[in-house]
């Protein structure tokens, strides 16, 4: 009845209003559909009523229409959500609903389809608008505008050329520094002139350095700090690497560097003189063409030398597109986002992302360099756009909960996010809900406050982390899947898709088959297998190794990636193994170690863990770090005291832990054989300073086991007496 009266006095009250005939004849038929009296009747109805109920009327249909011009509108999807992919004939693969059938997505700007124009097009939008952020400690950042960049980036170029460098795709020049703003500088200066970039990692160690100098044949490297110098000499005066003849440095360094460079050969430049050089010699743009390559970046391998993935121009622009192509009915980057840099600018995921908001004529703050500032610059950058890998969201998770530090605190925060999380499933993302105010505005405010898109990848995440904070954080939350010889991702997530346990469906630039793996039993006939891609985001090869190149990349141009997976019923592609690190154990079965990982990884007081196997032995073991923040909490609700040091000794701890393992398994339907025996209790998170993890954060499964080589022989050992 109450709604019968809102929706008639709202009639009622435009009827009033109306001034043309064709407006109460529309008002009129509005009555008839709603099966309500006729015009006449309708107003005399309301004329006879007193003034102030239809003063109450007024106030109830003006609170309604607010409402109704206000209430949070569900993200609308850009395809049905139910059939988020579709197949195709050729070889059973599946492509994306969106984009153009009949082909891939190559470009998605017609003046953006190399490196170069890509900053071209933020130049011409932004003029001379801030672009490259840096900050000292407690200071607030300073901005390179757009035309700064440029400018300094085409005298750096031209500095190079006059010193004997060549504007071509064999031109390859060395990247050796932190995330900065003269790390992009130093990019686009060999992009202006069609030189190749070659990123070094910060932590990649001193061999796959120089195994990278010598195969990719640089002369020239240009590196930020002195001590980076130093290692690169140390080098050459060595005799392992010949062929560096110059080392251009970002930062100020003493005067006895230049005498050491001159000792064995080498050049040390300080960057602003290069610039300098470049000024009085200036050569205009030489750019390049979208089959050149852009950049050769070295993966770092969990054994091995690292292999050199070559990646055109085409490759990075196909695959930034397909990004754009999926998002760009809900939340189309501009010149007012705001990109926090701290992931290493050396992996593709990185930049990636970085050259989407710099197309668009955006901002890249980078951070001081320390990830434990992180937040601090995050409060003082406020960005809208936020690259993550889920290590970073499961600390950041674990940190929200570590402080909800009684058992009402954190059913409160439960049922907010279970609350909210409703929302979110039914497609409405906003961060000014009551729970918001209550619950998640000092969390959304330690990332800056102004969040509208996180994008996650490089591993798996969580779906209890990624629905959690979904909800908390109030922004939209992006899962990618991908390699680096895929550029970056082929698979996204789409939007108004805020369900977890899958990595979303394929871009529009690349298709994604699944092929069988028989002897592991997944077959594509029943929806599951290697996980294959094919597209213009694939990359050429690798450098100088056309074996490998031939493993990876077969005759008709599909990407094998070694990793399993499955379609779901609504067109989403869900990882479920590895291909690779199987082994065989004594009794003939197949073991996934990474597969058994993912699944004892969701352990409450778990931070990392190795599961270990091998074929002489019958069954499994682990070694697993406890979370330094989560795991005494944990402890002590089981009765166990004491401090983070001493409970990792503690027996009845390791029990508690493989007792919370073993649960986590049997409810994921492992076998017994699948489940660990025994485990030892580490102290020491795994980290690329210990040499355990990559520079991406993989385990080096090859170097856990030698590093645990005693203590897996111990823990065989207890199980066999």
């Amino acid at each position: 009845m109450l709604a019968f009266v809102l929706v008639s006095g709202s009639i009622w009250i435009i009827l009033e209003l109306s001034s043309t005939l064709m407006e109460r004849m529309q008002a009129q038929e509005l009555l008839r559909t709603l099966r309500l009296p006729e015009l006449d009747e309708f107003s005399q109805f309301f004329r006879s009523l007193p003034t102030s109920a239809l003063v109450g009327i007024g106030a109830l249909t003006a609170i309604l229409a607010y409402w109704l011009a206000t209430r949070p509108r569900a993200i609308k999807p850009p395809c049905d959500l139910r059939h988020q992919s579709q197949e195709i004939e050729e070889d059973g693969a599946r492509r994306s609903m969106l984009g153009d059938s009949s082909k891939l997505l190559t470009h998605y700007h017609e003046d953006a389809k190399t490196m170069y124009e890509v900053f071209q097009r933020g130049l011409h939008i932004a003029g001379d608008g801030p672009c490259l952020g840096s900050r000292k400690p407690n200071q607030p950042y300073k901005w390179l505008s757009y035309k700064e960049v440029t400018t300094r980036a085409e005298h750096l170029g031209s500095g190079l050329l006059y010193q004997g460098c060549r504007p071509c795709s064999d031109q390859f020049i060395g990247v050796f520094a932190q995330n900065r703003p003269e790390w992009i500088i130093s990019e686009l200066a060999c992009y202006t002139y069609s030189m190749v970039v070659v990123p070094l990692y910060d932590t990649l160690g001193p061999d796959a350095i120089r195994y990278i100098i010598n195969v990719a044949e640089i002369s020239t490297v240009i590196c930020d700090k002195p001590e980076k110098a130093q290692v690169l000499l140390e080098n050459v005066e060595r005799k392992n690497t010949p062929g560096l003849k110059r080392v251009i440095l970002m930062d100020p360094f003493d005067p006895l560097l230049l005498e050491r460079g001159e000792e064995c050969g080498v050049q040390v430049q300080a960057l602003q003189d290069v610039e300098a050089l470049g000024r009085d010699h200036h050569r205009g743009p030489l750019p390049p063409q979208p089959d050149d390559l852009s950049i050769v970046c070295f993966t770092s391998g969990t054994t091995g030398n690292p292999k050199g993935v070559m990646l055109t121009h085409g490759n990075v622009v196909a695959d930034f597109s397909g990004f754009l192509k999926v998002t760009d009915k809900v939340i189309f980057p501009n010149q007012d986002d705001v990109l926090i840099s701290f992931l290493p600018l050396a992996h593709m995921f990185e930049r990636l992302i970085e050259s989407v908001v710099y197309c668009h004529g955006g901002r890249i703050g980078f951070f001081q360099g320390d990830i434990r500032l992180l937040s601090e610059d995050m409060k003082a950058l406020r960005p809208t756009i936020f690259p993550v890998v889920p290590r970073l969201l499961n600390r950041m998770y674990d940190k929200i909960f570590s402080q909800a530090n009684s058992p009402a605190k954190r059913w409160l925060l439960n049922f907010a996010a279970k609350r909210k999380g409703a929302e979110v499933q039914s497609g409405v993302i906003r961060s000014d809900s009551l729970w918001d105010r209550i619950f998640f505005s000092k969390i959304q405010a330690s990332l800056g406050g102004r969040l509208r898109m996180i994008v996650t990848g490089a591993a798996p995440t969580s779906p209890t982390v990624l629905g959690f904070l979904r909800a908390a954080l109030g922004c939209q939350v992006y899962e990618a899947y991908g390699q680096t010889e895929c550029t970056a991702g082929c698979t996204f997530t789409t939007p108004g898709d805020w369900t977890s346990g899958h990595v979303g469906a394929p871009l529009p630039c690349n298709l994604i088959k699944l092929v069988d793996v028989a002897d592991k039993n997944y077959f594509a006939s029943k929806g599951e297998g290697e996980v294959c891609v094919k597209g213009p985001n694939v990359f050429k090869g690798y450098l100088k190794d056309p074996e490998k190149t031939a493993e990876t990349l077969d005759s008709d141009g599909w990407l094998h990636t070694g990793d399993i997976g499955k379609w779901l019923p609504n067109g989403t592609l869900k990882i479920i193994d590895r291909k690779k690190h199987i082994f065989k154990l004594a009794q003939g079965e197949y073991i996934s170690p990474e597969k058994i990982e993912n699944i004892y990884i969701r352990s409450e007081p778990i931070s990392q863990l190795y599961i270990h196997g091998d074929s002489l032995q019958s069954c499994l073991v682990g070694i697993v770090v406890p979370d330094p923040e989560v795991m005494p909490p944990w402890a002590r609700k089981r009765g166990l005291e004491g401090c983070f040091g001493d409970l990792c000794k503690n027996q009845d701890l390791k029990k508690a832990i493989m007792e919370d393992m073993v649960k986590l398994g049997k409810a994921s339907g492992l076998h017994s054989f699948e489940q660990v025996k025994d485990i030892y209790v580490h102290s020491e998170l795994f980290s690329i300073d210990n040499g355990l993890l990559t520079p991406t954060l993989k385990a080096k499964r090859p170097e856990l086991k030698e590093y645990f080589k005693g203590e897996i022989e111990q823990l065989y050992s207890n199980i066999s007496m």
